[in-house]
């Protein structure tokens, strides 16, 4: 969420960034006009209480004084003046109400790095890594290479649940924990983080301190019961708020943690897109990683954090490019995002499989995520960040399709095999 404070202050500065993310300047507008009314209604408040404490102050001295008509006249004006003090806190009410609504789902505002656009056309490619393999025959889709080794089933899972689910089955669902496995070895051995095994439900305050809600509620699985649970749809939100509504010291700074969870998503306004295969799943497996910084440091850490995403793809040799999004192509909470794209022989393209984001001080301030500096010091705002490190079945499937073999069977990375007890080979 934006600070009220600094939206007031640099209103133009505001609109236009804002304009560049496709954000509707009414809905900004908007906001001019009601805290334009919340001010004047506070300001109004704040008169009839000070004239309500005049008027009690004129009559404790018109008791003391006997003149006791006086005093009740008095009191009956100041009734009304607790009347009118009622009515202007209950339209305050109303009107914080709506300026609360109006905030929070305006999006983060753009660092000045990231390329002004309307939507993925204006990205720009900052890296490329590894070249394609050139094949001597036609590449398959990976849906094609794991059902025709036993591996991956999608009719069986639609008849256990619906579509856009799978079953990963013997090596398959092995070379899945290994891929996790091996995530977690490489960012906590040798990128520093801390492992969390987090809840893989959490209710609406986190997912609101995260950006989720209530924008985006559609594109989440919520439980029935009383309790307004949802099932995650990252380890990104129960990660950064773990700190929610506290003030860290400052001298631990950064913080950084990765977990593995299960992640699950509607995909609502997605339907037509990436139905076949395992590239857009209701359910499917990431390794995450998230980072709270001092708010000098996080753009350092956001560079570190997309090279240890990068890693575990230069570890498995499989090519990609990295690029930073735009203004229009970004997500809600962030402030700068790469996204990291793997290549995929049998679409001849790179595809998304990890993004990795500064969101600022955007969702520390929803979640009330502070620091001390040093002892006695004012609090502030910490930085947030997060990224996929990766997500688990698109290198999956990126793995079928980059080593496949003419026979149908697949080659296992060499960073893989130790934890597939040597398996070189897939058959």
């Amino acid at each position: 969420m934006l600070d009220v404070n600094f939206v007031r202050s640099n209103f133009e500065l505001v609109k236009a960034k804002l304009a560049a993310r496709k954000f509707p300047a009414d809905k900004l507008e908007l906001f001019s006009d009601l805290d334009s009314r919340r001010r004047a209604l506070v300001s109004n408040r704040d008169e009839l209480n000070a004239r309500s404490n005049r008027e009690s102050k004129a009559i404790g001295e018109l008791m003391k004084a006997g003149n006791k008509a006086e005093a009740e006249t008095a009191r009956a004006t100041m009734r009304q003046t607790r009347d009118e003090i009622a009515a202007a806190e209950n339209e305050l009410a109303m009107v914080q109400q709506e300026l609360d609504e109006v905030m929070v789902n305006i999006p983060n505002l753009a660092h000045d790095s990231v390329p002004e656009g309307a939507d993925e056309a204006a990205n720009r490619e900052v890296k490329r890594w590894g070249e394609p393999r050139e094949f001597s025959f036609a590449p398959l889709e990976h849906s094609d290479i794991g059902t025709r080794l036993g591996i991956l089933d999608f009719e069986r899972a639609a008849k256990i649940t619906g579509s856009r689910f799978a079953i990963l089955s013997g090596i398959g669902a092995r070379l899945e924990r290994a891929l996790i496995n091996f995530c977690l070895d490489l960012h906590t051995k040798n990128h520093g983080y801390t492992e969390v095994a987090p809840p893989f439900i959490v209710n609406a305050n986190t997912l609101f301190g995260t950006g989720q809600l209530p924008k985006f509620e559609e594109d989440l699985f919520k439980l029935t019961d009383e309790r307004n649970f949802y099932l995650i749809p990252t380890a990104e939100v129960p990660l950064t708020n773990i700190y929610a509504g506290e003030i860290l010291d400052g001298t631990t700074l950064p913080i950084k943690m990765t977990a593995y969870t299960p992640c699950f998503r509607s995909e609502a306004g997605s339907y037509g897109k990436d139905t076949k295969g395992l590239i857009r799943q209701h359910q499917f497996d990431k390794v995450e990683l998230v980072k709270i910084t001092r708010p000098e440091d996080s753009y350092d850490e956001l560079e570190s954090l997309t090279r240890n995403a990068e890693a575990v793809l230069e570890a498995l040799a499989l090519p990609y490019r990295t690029i930073v999004l735009s203004t229009g192509d970004m997500g809600f909470s962030a402030a700068k995002t790469y996204d990291i794209e793997v290549w995929l022989p049998s679409q001849q393209t790179y595809r998304e499989i990890s993004s990795c984001s500064n969101c600022e001080a955007f969702q520390a301030r929803r979640g009330q995520i502070r620091f001390r500096r040093e002892a006695g010091a004012k609090p502030e705002f910490a930085h947030t960040l997060n990224g996929s490190g990766l997500a688990i079945g698109r290198t999956w499937l990126a793995i079928l399709e980059n080593y496949q073999q003419e026979d149908g069977s697949v080659v296992v990375p060499q960073a893989l095999r130790p934890y597939l007890d040597g398996l070189e080979v897939i058959k």
